[in-house]
């Protein structure tokens, strides 16, 4: 019987070829974007689930508020936080601190390798998170002094490891930066996942920094010094949100922060689960991924499998009239209900089947373009991959697929397997009104969620456009930026030996000047927080944005000088106790209360203790990216070995004159390793996942608003074939192949134009949520819909008209013929 039932749809699918095409090409398209958009979505949110106590460890995060205002949103806190939860909750059974120390130099022997991502922490974290070790007490690896845990690429970098064998490893040492202490190996961990929010080459034991001659002994248990990330451990099954609602009073015990910095801070807690994508803190040390890039590329998956089923369910139905005899004489023979029911579910299941495997090739072929849009290897099996929630996302995505095929070849098989046999062989068998409203439904539901796209996406792209050609206040356009010189000692000698450095450079051809500063363009700013002006005695404290920079800053950058001075040689000091000149933007001057630039020039204002002079005024910077507000900012006249070098060229031939800038570099700065990257380049990272969502939007638009399409075409090539003796009728009596056109679109526009109505206020409701997460955005204009509407207009018409056209200069004395 099942041979059967397989024998006879396969029979049906080859007789009705261009109904089969467009089902099949329409269900494997939808299956294959759905199918890349989950490897995606699946791997995104298997971020850190690779850890055993996954569900257990959280990361502590503050927000701090002065003069009733949130000032500060971030995961940098106090070394003292999680000892403290430790002690004052029984929740509490773990914590590890960490303190990131960036990529550093390594060196070993007469080899130095760079940007080597290292990061401190306490023996604790090795047993509350998952890197096992290949070699090496996971126990005590780390409860020494000046002790490190290399990955195993890091270890066969800087050892010749044999045979996978990091035995001999353990006990070898290496050099970090400039300082002289070796640290010894005492482990070797396996290569840090992908998903791991938490990357790292090395692993430096927590301890080393409280210990030798330039202990930092805020580093240990200290609640003034807000400079290190915690991660605590709960007792399984513990409600972290009640736990959380303790915290006001660990905040009341603990921190008085209205006497440090004049500021009240609030503790909470965040699932390990959650830190890839729900990150919106600054100084933030994990990777980060974007939780609206990844449901809102899973809805538009949803949106584009279910266009392929109502495509299906549509062209089944359509069908009826022209497969009714056929159930009637089944009938007649004896066939049952549910015989006919299992009968074409069985079609339905073999056209699901055929496309399920085209949409697998389809993955195949596309699958490298795809991982280039995404930036990352992904493959069919990470769909297996366990994600937040365990495997609930991939079970339940599959199990809505399978649902999905089940229901749209059910709904057709039970209305093909319904017909009365008697009526239909009489003839006088008619389609359902209630059959032909739903078909409307389901076209108008299609063309709604077609519409949306095709709005998101234009939205989308006038953001990111916008985000793009906004002025920033500055200029980051051919700069290049060399990375420091950080093996170099800050000596009396070194300010001296930059400035020459940097002369040196506006002798090559192609250079036009250069300065060093301590954040570049796109960092995150650091913070002083208890600024005051010094005539100011009502008591306000604000807190200010504030950078180091030398006097060729603000040419580098082309930051205009608003009113008084810029920089001098004389302002700068190798001893920070010394300075005591700062410039000050358009925001800090309105934040301090200042009446205006030229009167806060001369001004003193209380900042890190002491007083400073304002000499200079200069116009506010975008010193990130476009989701965050200009914030006051302060310049202080500094220059560190850790400071970066940028460099404005003149030139298009970057190969000889990045030559020229080695050699000066390798002069004056010997012993360092010469790298360097551009700003704009650099920069324009931060855009990274909203340019993904873009791209992304609009390549998966697409690809449901061409399978909306196939369904269109498949309509109305079945209303051209059941009104083909009407349109010789009408053709006989004169009617003109536009009449014929309009007669056969104006159905079709009259649906798409009531989903135009449908989507147009849902769209703008998504979009105008989405646009709230930037600071700076566009105004949703009413052209972006007659645009959208009017495309949508025009892709129907494009679509219906191929056949109408075919119909209406066809011969219709053939027509007649065919009746």
């Amino acid at each position: 019987m099942l041979k059967s039932y397989f024998t006879t749809a396969w029979r049906n699918i080859r007789k009705n070829k261009v109904f089969s095409f467009i089902n099949v090409a329409g269900l494997a398209i939808g299956m294959a974007a759905c199918l890349l958009i989950l490897q995606f979505v699946n791997f995104e949110l298997s971020y850190d689930q690779f850890n055993k106590n996954v569900g257990d460890l959280y990361r502590v995060y503050n927000d701090r508020y002065q003069n009733g205002k949130l000032i500060q949103h971030g995961t940098i806190t106090y070394s003292a936080i999680g000892k403290a939860m430790q002690d004052d909750y029984p929740e509490v059974v773990n914590h590890a601190r960490v303190e990131p120390w960036g990529k550093v130099i390594v060196t070993n022997g007469n080899k130095k390798f760079g940007e080597q991502e290292t990061i401190a922490v306490d023996n604790s974290f090795l047993t509350m998170f998952t890197y096992p070790l290949v070699a090496g007490d996971v126990k005590t690896a780390l409860k020494e002094p000046f002790t490190i845990i290399l990955t195993q690429t890091a270890a066969a970098r800087y050892f010749a490891v044999r045979d996978n064998n990091y035995s001999p490893v353990i006990g070898k040492t290496i050099v970090m930066g400039r300082d002289s202490m070796p640290y010894k190996v005492a482990g070797v961990c396996y290569d840090v996942p992908e998903n791991s929010h938490l990357q790292f080459d090395i692993l430096v034991s927590y301890i080393s920094m409280l210990t030798g001659k330039n202990a930092y002994r805020e580093a240990d248990y200290d609640f003034k010094d807000s400079d290190f990330w915690h991660y605590i451990q709960l007792q399984h099954g513990t409600d972290y949100k009640a736990l959380e609602a303790k915290l006001a009073a660990f905040s009341d015990k603990h921190f008085q922060g209205n006497k440090i910095s004049g500021s009240v801070e609030k503790f909470y807690l965040q699932p390990l689960a959650k830190a890839h994508l729900y990150s919106d803190f600054e100084y933030e040390i994990g990777k980060t991924g974007s939780a609206t890039v990844v449901w809102g590329l899973l809805i538009i998956a949803l949106f584009i499998i279910v266009i392929a089923w109502v495509n299906y369910i549509n062209l089944s139905t359509a069908r009826s009239v022209e497969r009714a005899r056929e159930v009637g004489v089944r009938k007649v023979t004896g066939a049952t209900k549910n015989q006919l029911i299992r009968q074409f579910l069985t079609e339905s299941f073999l056209i699901n089947i055929i496309a399920l495997s085209l949409a697998l090739l389809l993955v195949l072929v596309l699958q490298s373009p795809f991982n280039t849009l995404v930036g990352h290897k992904l493959s069919l099996s990470f769909l297996l991959k366990k994600s937040l929630g365990g495997y609930s996302i991939t079970i339940g995505l599959l199990s809505i697929m399978l649902a999905g095929i089940f229901i749209s070849g059910f709904y057709p098989a039970f209305v093909l397997s319904s017909f009365r046999p008697i009526l239909v062989l009489k003839g006088k068998f008619s389609t359902s009104k209630k059959g032909i409203v739903l078909r409307k439904g389901l076209v108008i539901g299609q063309f709604a969620i077609t519409v949306a796209l095709i709005i998101g996406s234009f939205i989308v792209y006038k953001q990111i456009n916008f985000m793009n050609k906004q002025e920033l206040g500055m200029n980051i356009n051919q700069v290049l930026v060399v990375k420091p010189p950080m093996m170099s000692d800050f000596d009396s000698a070194f300010i001296p030996r930059e400035n020459s450095f940097k002369q040196g450079l506006k002798g090559i051809r192609g250079i036009k000047s250069a300065t060093t500063t301590n954040r570049i363009a796109g960092d995150e700013l650091g913070r002083a927080f208890d600024v005051r002006r010094s005539d100011d005695n009502s008591g306000n404290h604000y807190t200010v944005r504030n950078m180091g920079a030398d006097a060729d800053y603000l040419s580098v950058y082309e930051i205009k000088l608003l009113a008084g001075r810029n920089f001098e040689l004389g302002d700068y000091n190798q001893d920070f106790g010394k300075l005591h000149t700062l410039l000050l933007n358009v925001s800090a001057v309105k934040q301090l209360g200042f009446t205006s630039n030229d009167n806060a020039v001369g001004k003193a204002i209380m900042l890190f203790g002491k007083k400073w002079d304002v000499i200079g005024i200069i116009n506010d910077v975008h010193q990130k990216s476009l989701r965050y507000p200009l914030e006051p900012t302060l310049v202080i006249p500094t220059y560190g070995t850790y400071n970066p070098i940028s460099i404005r060229l003149t030139t298009t031939d970057v190969a000889s004159t990045v030559a020229g800038i080695r050699a000066e570099y390798e002069k004056f700065f010997p012993g360092n390793l010469f790298d360097y990257y551009f700003l704009d380049e650099k920069f324009n990272e931060q855009y990274k996942n909203d340019e993904l969502f873009g791209r992304a939007f609009g390549i998966f638009a697409g690809f449901a608003i061409f399978i909306a399409c196939l369904g269109l075409l498949g309509l109305s090539l079945f209303a051209t074939i059941q009104r083909t003796k009407e349109i010789g009728v009408r053709k006989v009596l004169g009617a003109s192949v536009g009449n014929i056109v309009l007669l056969l679109s104006k159905d079709f526009i009259k649906l798409i134009l009531i989903a135009f109505v449908i989507a147009s206020p849902l769209a703008y409701y998504v979009m105008h949520q989405w646009l709230q997460d930037f600071a700076y955005r566009i105004d949703i204009e009413w052209c972006v819909f007659a645009i959208a509407g009017v495309l949508a207009v025009l892709i129907a018409l494009a679509t219906i008209s191929f056949q109408a056209i075919k119909a209406a200069i066809a011969n219709p004395v053939r027509a007649l013929r065919s009746e």
